[in-house]
């Protein structure tokens, strides 16, 4: 059978929709690694270029690397479970409320629904027939509410004990490549500013994914702004180790 121009049209426009697809503009569980990571290598290179910059002791800088690694792992670990614990905490208050609201004033619920998709575009009849559907269900039309009214889903709340364990251990991975160097027997700071200045190219190329940055760009710009907060922590560390010694 001969192929019309509307199908010669269609075919190829419903092949592209198959394939269509958009990048993670949340970040999903790359966004908060990698900058966790990528907050623990600046933070312990300057921290230990400071140091080094004062001619201290190899021994003194691994320890304040290694110190700072635990300090930083610990201190995100605690921030990172309070934050989510508070926001889904607070919204574990408000969806309290919705569901009683839901109980005790459905006909309002129902209309206050309806009148939210007619907000958005819908025709009213067909709005009030939605909202009628999904409020046969008590917890689909607490879905409906919370995703309309709160903009959250229900189902998909934060845990706090994995923001946590995420953030510790990808902010300790990031603190350790600038001390791996001396634990693997170096000593002089080089290759530990070479290793960490290589891991800041390597986590800006990874957030490439999350952004419309080509990886080179977002790689270089880590690299810069990073080596340029260990480069001017040293400066004071030295200006510092100067003046007190």
């Amino acid at each position: 059978m001969a192929t019309t121009a509307v199908e010669a049209i269609a075919a190829p426009t419903a092949e592209r929709a198959a394939h269509h697809e958009h990048r993670d503009v949340s970040g999903g569980w790359l966004r908060p690694a990698v900058f966790g990571a990528m907050d623990g290598l600046v933070s312990n290179l300057a921290l230990m270029t400071g140091v080094a910059g004062g001619d201290v002791s190899t021994r003194t800088v691994v320890v304040t690397g290694l110190a700072g690694l635990a300090a930083g792992a610990f201190s995100m670990a605690a921030g990172e479970y309070t934050s989510v614990a508070s926001q889904r905490e607070l919204v574990e208050a408000e969806l309290a409320v919705e569901r009683t609201e839901l109980t005790r004033h459905p006909d309002d619920e129902l209309r206050e629904l309806a009148e939210l998709y007619v907000s958005r575009g819908v025709e009213p009849a067909l709005a009030r027939e939605v909202a009628r559907q999904l409020s046969a269900d008590p917890e689909r039309a607490l879905e409906a509410h919370a995703r309309e009214e709160l903009g959250v889903d229900p189902d998909g709340l934060p845990s706090p004990l994995v923001a946590a364990a995420s953030s510790f251990v990808s902010f300790a991975l990031g603190a350790l490549l600038p001390v791996l160097p001396y634990l693997l027997g170096a000593a002089s700071l080089l290759p530990a500013v070479l290793l960490a200045l290589a891991g800041l190219f390597g986590c800006g190329a990874a957030v490439a994914r999350v952004t419309a940055r080509s990886w080179w760009y977002s790689g270089l710009r880590q690299l810069v702004l990073g080596g340029a907060a260990g480069g001017v922590t040293f400066l004071l560390g030295t200006l510092i180790g100067s003046a007190v010694s």
